[in-house]
């Protein structure tokens, strides 16, 4: 189910960035006064702007309810162990040398 939704969601993130580079700017009308705006006329005559902007509106919500679930489905497969929790310290032993009296300086 997560590969799924993980792949749609991809798949909807590359759709959304096509379609708003598809968008025309606010500057693009001087060049449709010039003869350049008769593409408008493939999405009717009421041009682009109607059909990108609500399909764009459409993918950006699914791309963010796609967002939450995802966020959601994948918040509760952490480890709930640190990093520092099964650090064991190797314990050094001494040797224990029995202690002579000949082994101590100055005592005769």
């Amino acid at each position: 189910m997560y590969e799924i939704l993980l792949i749609a969601y991809l798949i909807i993130a590359l759709i959304l960035i096509g379609f708003i580079m598809i968008q025309q700017g606010k500057g693009a009308d001087m060049g449709a006064s010039f003869g350049a705006g008769a593409s408008n006329t493939v999405f009717g005559s009421s041009g682009s702007g109607n059909f990108l902007t609500r399909t764009t509106a459409i993918l950006a919500v699914v791309f963010f309810v796609l967002s939450l679930v995802l966020g959601n489905l994948s918040s509760g497969n952490g480890d709930t162990k640190g990093n520092f929790d099964e650090i064991e310290v190797p314990v050094e032993e001494v040797p224990t040398v029995p202690a002579n009296d000949s082994d101590v300086p100055g005592s005769n």
